[in-house]
């Protein structure tokens, strides 16, 4: 008789030697933001999931960008601390980005979750406009 082992415990089991060799932000990103982001950080179009590389660092270098980051729906959804929050982005900033970012704080990520955000489309299209007004040109984002 084959036994299935649950996927999520699977994971579990796969990221717990990266806790202690490679860190916990990276293994938060894996069970938490991997599911949609990939491994890779290119996302789908078809699963309207942007790309990090290209974009990522374009949007925390700006102050409503940094506000977007903290409501996107993995965020939101993500069941960790501040705390905890503060390092995935960093870990994903660290990884994606050229480096000039400025790394978030558990108390940013606080303040910054506090900020109501009705429509987080609407705030993606503002930064977005932001940025194409400064000549940079990020990921698609397919939503409506």
């Amino acid at each position: 008789m084959r036994r299935c082992i649950p996927p999520a415990l699977l994971l579990a089991l796969l990221a717990a030697p990266l806790q202690a060799g490679e860190g916990k932000a990276r293994s938060d990103y894996i069970l938490r933001c991997a599911g949609c982001h990939g491994m890779t950080g290119e996302g789908t179009v078809e699963g309207g999931v942007p790309a990090f590389p290209g974009s990522v660092g374009a949007i925390a270098g700006l102050d409503e960008g940094r506000t977007y980051m903290m409501h996107v729906p993995g965020v939101v959804g993500a069941s960790l601390g501040n705390a905890q929050i503060a390092e995935v982005m960093n870990y994903i900033l660290g990884e994606w980005s050229d480096g000039s970012s400025t790394p978030f704080t558990e108390e940013e990520v606080a303040r910054r979750r506090a900020i109501p955000v009705a429509d987080v489309v609407t705030l993606r299209r503002a930064v977005v406009a932001t940025l194409e007004a400064e000549g940079i040109y990020i990921a698609d984002y397919p939503w409506p």
